[in-house]
């Protein structure tokens, strides 16, 4: 904006002084200050150098080990399960387990009310008993029937001589000819006697087994009434039910004293916790480079960090599909192609100290190439 300028008044306007020494004093002059020169990092140098290493490393490592790990996430931990039953039927008088409880083999779980098993067991010890007294009376009865055909022996060799000497006399005239018809018939009666008998000790002989020096317990009636009786005792032992094998009980709470239970019905289940493995559902296009016995990773969800190590104990025999309850029938309908798994066993070979239950997830992961292994790689690195 311009500044109006107006003439001053008179004797408005003042002089002013101005020192000698400031008019001739030139003005300072400043001189610019140059830009600092930057310095360049060495940081950045390096970074430049180190980055087309890392690029080089990193690519030979992945072009190296390339489809050599195959993993899976659709993995569980599996351990035995044995569904616990009664082998006989009854009311439940105690039970010696809660749920969840570790127990040991031959452990008590429950007990059935043993007493009609006990009566049971005392009537086979009585049959059984009634069997080798029966054994015993066919042998007296066998040799009564050789002493009888013995006395019938005797007796026919007398009316043998006895023929014999009527048939010479009739011959030369002497006796009559009724005398002879006498001794003829005595004959026949002493031969039918014998016959009988005979029949007597076979049948003797046959009640016996047929063989007259069988031990007493070797008799077939006698070995029944044993069979019986190892049963009423083997049926009287499972009033105890026990536990089969080491492992966690579970499902007895509902259990009951009072309880009736049937045969076989499955009463709880016991987990053996001394058998663990893996469970891994590859996907088939996962297995052309599988094998059994490669070493295998597992990660389990419940312990994040840890490790354990394990190998391919086995290869399933069919896919999921073909053990389900309704397998796909993909010849009928509109079929939709679906990749299907295959049940992959993983032996656990350490548990590291960590309690694997059974139903957890996990993720495997195997090395298709054992062979090359992480110094093999740096060298060829």
């Amino acid at each position: 904006m311009n500044a109006r300028v107006t003439t001053p008044a008179p004797g408005e306007a003042k002089p002013v002084s101005i020192p000698v020494a400031e008019m001739a004093k030139p003005e300072a002059v400043v001189a610019p200050t140059p830009p600092a020169k930057k310095k360049r990092s060495g940081r950045r140098l390096a970074l430049m150098l180190s980055v087309p290493v890392v690029l080089a490393v990193g690519g030979g490592y992945f072009w190296l080990t390339g489809g050599r790990y195959v993993d899976t996430d659709n993995a569980y931990v599996q351990q035995p399960k044995v569904s616990v039953s009664s082998d006989v039927a009854g009311r439940i008088v105690s039970v010696a387990v809660k749920d969840n409880q570790v127990v040991k083999a031959g452990d008590t779980l429950f007990a059935i009310d043993p007493e009609p098993y006990r009566i049971a067991l005392s009537q086979a010890d009585a049959a059984l008993a009634t069997a080798r007294v029966n054994v015993e009376q066919l042998r007296v009865g066998l040799g009564t029937a050789t002493a009888k055909l013995d006395a019938a022996k005797a007796t026919l060799a007398i009316r043998q001589k006895e023929w014999d000497r009527s048939s010479n006399l009739q011959k030369q005239g002497i006796s009559a000819e009724s005398a002879l018809d006498d001794s003829r018939l005595a004959l026949q009666q002493a031969q039918s006697n014998v016959s009988l008998e005979e029949q007597d000790v076979a049948n003797a002989t046959a009640a016996l087994g047929g063989d007259p020096n069988v031990r007493t317990d070797d008799h077939p009636a006698v070995r029944a009434a044993l069979a019986a009786r190892d049963n009423a005792q083997r049926n009287l032992d499972k009033s105890t039910v026990v536990a089969p094998a080491d492992g966690i009980v579970s499902q007895v709470a509902s259990l009951n004293v009072g309880q009736f239970i049937a045969t076989g019905s499955t009463i709880a289940t016991l987990v053996e916790t001394g058998d663990t493995w893996i469970e891994a559902n590859f996907k088939e296009t996962q297995l052309t480079g599988l094998s059994v016995g490669m070493p295998a990773e597992i990660s389990v969800d419940a312990f994040p960090g840890t490790k354990l190590k394990g190998h391919v104990d086995s290869i399933g025999a069919a896919t999921g599909a073909e053990f389900a309850l309704i397998p796909a029938q993909n010849a009928t309908g509109n079929w939709v192609k679906v990749v299907q798994r295959v049940p992959v066993r993983i032996a656990v070979d350490n548990a590291a100290g960590e309690s694997l239950v059974n139903g957890m997830s996990a993720v495997v992961s195997v090395d298709t190439k054992p062979e090359l292994s992480a110094p093999e790689v740096q060298k060829a690195l």
